[in-house]
């Protein structure tokens, strides 16, 4: 028997001490009955939230109960929510009870830093009890632009484009096109001498998100604006690449290098990038990179490409049709491409920030003469050159806006993709404005001995 009881009295004084058996903390501050982590408030408007406090100190300075306490409230997202002041609202039965007034602005979740406080020490104020649990999520108003954005087929519906669909056949020729402007011996020497892939990469995964997230800070940028700012500057080079190094005499089997190797990197660095600057900027959200649509990328440039390749070995009355078409085919897609754009986005470009609009410009301002200045750095040629400037200056802004839209919600997704839409839209348009100078300059100021085809 006694063994019994001894045994009994070892286990119980293990279990005591048994770590994992630790008696969840108690909890003195509450929002609301406790139930709920997270709050919707409308945007761009003024409100209070009620902070209940069940906490009573038995520390006063005479031996009695202290009931001198206080909370601070401090939003971690002020772009979101800012907290305007704290005040006391009294007892309510034995809770004591904070009124926080609160501004919202734009969309996106907040989450708050909660501090209970004893005031009634002889020292500084003893923190009692901290809590980050609670948040904020601020929802578009209906006249906001971007829920009219999502409801007339805005930024969430960009792939059911009528007109997409209406350009996938000429887009899929083009491409079978280019595939006829490959040359081996090209692809050869970049097996040899990769540098120019080399310059593309760091350019586009180094370069470009350090000058995004270095815009977004001088500009004074929101966090989600300038988290879209910098994922934008950490997409690969976009499909219209080699498209335009056609149309501005550059090296086309290079830019189709460049596109394949820049998309494949990118399923590495974009995630790297994501969360490097996510976490300079202060987001708590969790990214997601679209590997299917990246995926989806490289198949929709290497098959037609690579059929472009088998059009030229084996019908050469074939590939002299594509190549005649494939200056024009390029210029309605380019066409296509800036009209489709505008409407994207006409209800959201009369309400953007114009700091916002100023960095969508700059971008591949930025971009194209980075590539172009370290192009000439490692001595390239005239065509390869270009091409790095232009792999280099043009992203994929779509796999950005995928990104946006798939780590978000719906309202906050659509805000952050302010800045991906304004880079697509403005590299389009600059580079448009580029190919018909270039295409001006080749007809007034060269003769026509020396206008050899690019």
């Amino acid at each position: 028997m006694k063994t019994v009881l001894v045994l009994s009295c070892l286990l119980l004084i293990a279990q005591a001490e048994d770590p994992d058996q630790e008696q969840k903390p108690l909890q003195y501050l509450h929002i609301g009955d406790g139930s709920s982590r997270e709050f919707e408030f409308p945007q761009n408007t003024r409100g209070v939230i009620v902070i209940s406090s069940g906490y009573r100190s038995s520390g006063g300075r005479k031996g009695r109960e202290s009931l001198k306490q206080t909370v601070r409230v401090k939003s971690l997202d002020p772009d979101v929510i800012s907290v305007l002041n704290v005040t006391d609202g009294g007892r309510a039965g034995a809770a004591n009870s904070y009124v926080i007034s609160i501004r919202s602005g734009v969309p996106g979740t907040a989450p708050l830093l909660i501090q209970l406080l004893d005031l009634d020490r002889d020292s500084a104020p003893v923190l009692i009890e901290e809590r980050t649990d609670y948040s904020i999520r601020v929802a578009a108003g209906e006249d906001d632009p971007a829920a009219r954005l999502l409801e007339s087929g805005g930024l969430s519906h960009f792939s059911e484009n009528p007109i997409l669909f209406a350009l996938l056949p000429l887009i899929f020729v083009n491409k079978c096109a280019f595939g006829c402007k490959v040359e081996v011996e090209v692809l050869q020497a970049l097996l040899k001498r990769p540098l120019p892939l080399l310059l593309g990469v760091a350019g586009q995964f180094l370069i470009m998100p350090l000058y995004g997230y270095g815009l977004s800070r001088l500009a004074a940028l929101p966090k989600a604006l300038s988290l879209g700012l910098v994922i934008t500057c950490s997409a690969p080079g976009g499909g219209g690449g080699y498209l335009y190094s056609l149309l501005l005499g550059g090296d086309v089997t290079l830019a189709i290098s460049m596109t394949l190797v820049s998309t494949v990197v990118a399923t590495a660095a974009m995630p790297l990038s994501s969360a490097f600057y996510g976490w300079l900027l202060g987001v708590h959200a969790a990214l997601h990179v679209p590997f299917v649509k990246i995926l989806g990328t490289l198949l929709f440039i290497a098959i037609p490409i690579s059929l472009g390749m088998l059009v030229k070995l084996r019908l050469p009355a074939v590939t002299r049709v594509l190549l005649t078409l494939i200056r024009p085919f390029s210029f309605v897609l380019i066409v296509g491409g800036i009209f489709m754009a505008y409407q994207m986005g006409s209800s959201i470009l009369a309400h953007v920030r114009a700091p916002v609009v100023a960095a969508g410009v700059t971008v591949p301002v930025f971009g194209l003469l980075l590539g172009m200045a370290m192009a000439r750095l490692a001595g390239l040629a005239a065509p390869q050159r270009r091409t790095v400037s232009i792999e280099v200056g043009v992203q994929n802004s779509l796999l950005a806006l995928a990104v946006m839209q798939l780590s978000f919600q719906r309202a906050e997704a659509d805000y952050a993709s302010q800045a991906p839409f304004l880079v697509a839209l403005s590299s389009t348009t600059e580079m448009l404005l580029l190919v018909l100078a270039h295409a001006a300059h080749r007809r007034l100021c060269l003769t026509p001995a020396s206008r050899t085809p690019a």
